[in-house]
């Protein structure tokens, strides 16, 4: 369950040693693990997050840390990767780094292979490789990253299950098909058992079916999303993608 997500994530915070510093999202399912008078917890917040201007591949981004407001050019666009600027920055000042020299540090950003890789196809296509990993949150910014970078091209999310999360998890892969509908994603391809709960989706079972239906799925000019947990192993289609170029 998300709640025990939020408790095996706690853990981190009670190895820190006294006089350490939390860095944590303010969500209410942390608070009861954050109650510790001999450290600081420094919290970060959506609303921190005072402006993002994506370009081709980067973005200018405003930040709110603490007290300070730092200005940043950052090598992403997705918006969501934004606050994880801001969390590391947060870490930054923690560790007594002036935040006047925090573009430095931004310039040389690199993300891991199929987190949110963006990859031009032919036609004015895009494909989005976020394939290393997925739950209800990252699914949902994900899908808001795809609306924001489609345009006018069609937006086509292909989405294997969720993982390990508990009994709940019928009701919150639901979600995250409302939430692609919301976006005004027009496909969805959902792979995996849970992933039957997208709702209004062409379903198959595995990733090497998914790959079999591609040609019935895509269009020339798409953009497409690729995201599921990691036991699916849906980079086999994003790679597919990739290599017919359609």
């Amino acid at each position: 369950t998300v709640e025990r997500v939020a408790q095996a994530k706690a853990e981190v915070v009670a190895s820190l040693p006294a006089g350490g510093t939390a860095v944590a999202p303010d969500e209410p399912l942390l608070e009861p693990y954050l109650a510790r008078d001999d450290i600081q917890v420094r919290r970060f917040r959506p609303e921190d997050v005072l402006e993002f201007e994506p370009a081709e591949d980067t973005a200018h981004v405003r930040l709110r840390a603490g007290e300070r407001e730092v200005e940043l050019d950052v090598p992403f666009t997705a918006r969501y990767q934004a606050l994880n600027a801001l969390a590391a920055l947060h870490a930054y000042e923690a560790l007594g780094l002036p935040l006047d020299e925090a573009q430095t540090g931004a310039t040389g950003i690199a993300l891991s292979r199929w987190r949110g890789e963006e990859i031009e196809l032919p036609a004015g296509g895009l494909l989005i490789n976020d394939a290393y990993n997925a739950n209800p949150v990252s699914m949902a910014a994900a899908l808001g990253h795809l609306a924001e970078r489609a345009g006018n091209r069609r937006k086509v999310a292909i989405l294997g299950e969720m993982a390990e999360l508990g009994p709940g998890a019928p009701a919150l892969h639901a979600e995250v098909g409302r939430v692609a509908a919301e976006r005004g994603v027009e496909i969805v391809l959902a792979v995996g058992p849970l992933a039957r709960e997208y709702g209004d989706a062409r379903w198959v079972e595995t990733a090497e079916e998914a790959v079999t239906v591609l040609d019935d799925v895509l269009r020339p000019g798409d953009a497409v999303l690729v995201k599921a947990s990691r036991a699916l192993g849906l980079e086999r289609v994003a790679e597919a993608i990739e290599g017919v170029r359609v």
